[in-house]
């Protein structure tokens, strides 16, 4: 019998109110926002990414941050959390009382300067003002390594780069590591390697694992970092997301999809993946692009459906022997 090395509880971090719409043509009204990630903390979602505080022509899509951080009913014991870019937007999400504030830099200049309009060095630069802001704040700071597998503009990034990166946000007393497959560039293998180097070197900084689908890999790529030792996930209801700017981005895996991966296997994350699957139901109804969300497609594992008629019917003798048969196993 083979055994997976698994956590016995993992936490399932939503980021569908920022990474999930960002790339989105069609403006979600502040009121589903709300009603969605309101509906998340419910479900029991403890994490959320609610919202980033950057320039609001750039994400036309999250230009309501501060109302949306504002409004919200917050439950106990869930954090709410912001994406930043610079100092500024660190300022509006420590007013807006954000529970967490993230700094993305990308591994690559070309990638960094189209996704903040700056170089890494200058983004490493200002990262030593915001840590202290927000700190300053007794706000957990979160520092995101970008493009861990890929560039979509130089290919293939050595993994030495990811840790190069890493230890200088440790320098600068990040609380929290985020190991991001961007582009959905990355494979179990790799996964799982620098998910245990990053355990390894800084074992006192939490680490949670950001991945994509673009390539289909996405749940195999969750499952080599929980074995790896990764016991927190980011994923986005109905699998939405995307970076706007990076050529062909697709979405996160889905929220529901690896919530129902891990209930198949006995993993603890307190959600209630049929609250998760009214709140995409929700999300569809309200978009005109669709989800990509297999649970969403199919509904979980191991619901029945009815037996046709035809088969209820007792055409012939083996037909009904099957009938008979299935009705005794159900």
């Amino acid at each position: 019998m083979i055994t997976l090395k698994m956590p016995e509880k993992v936490t399932v971090r939503d980021v569908a109110m920022r990474d999930g719409i960002q790339n989105l043509k069609h403006i979600l009204p502040t009121d589903l926002k709300i009603d969605l990630i309101e509906g998340m903390a419910s479900a029991g979602i403890r994490r959320i990414e609610a919202a980033s505080f950057m320039n609001p022509k750039a994400v036309p899509n999250t230009a309501d941050a501060d109302e949306v951080m504002l409004r919200i009913k917050r439950k106990p014991g869930v954090r709410y959390e912001a994406l930043v870019a610079n100092l500024r937007g660190a300022k509006r999400a420590v007013e807006a009382g954000c529970d967490g504030v993230q700094q993305v830099i990308s591994l690559t200049d070309v990638h960094n300067r189209a996704n903040v309009n700056r170089s890494v060095k200058q983004s490493l630069e200002e990262m030593k003002e915001i840590s202290a802001l927000v700190r300053g704040e007794g706000i957990p700071f979160c520092g995101a390594i970008s493009l861990a597998t890929g560039c979509p503009y130089t290919g293939r990034v050595p993994e030495e780069s990811v840790y190069e990166l890493a230890e200088k946000y440790a320098s600068l007393g990040v609380d929290e590591i985020f190991l991001c497959d961007s582009m959905g560039m990355g494979d179990p293998a790799r996964m799982g390697r620098m998910v245990a180097e990053i355990r390894r070197r800084w074992p006192a900084t939490d680490l949670t694992v950001h991945i994509h689908n673009t390539r289909g890999m996405g749940l195999a790529n969750a499952l080599a970092s929980m074995q790896a030792g990764a016991a927190t996930l980011d994923a986005s209801l109905g699998g939405l997301g995307g970076c706007p700017f990076a050529p062909g981005a697709s979405g996160n895996i889905s929220t529901e999809d690896l919530v129902h991966m891990l209930w198949l296997m006995e993993v603890e994350t307190g959600v209630d993946l049929d609250a998760l699957h009214a709140l995409t139901e929700k999300l569809a109804d309200a978009l005109d692009t669709p989800l990509f969300s297999a649970v969403h497609r199919a509904g979980k594992s191991f619901e029945k459906s009815p037996v046709p008629a035809r088969l209820l019917a007792g055409e012939d003798e083996r037909t009904s022997q099957d009938v008979d048969g299935l009705a005794e196993r159900v």
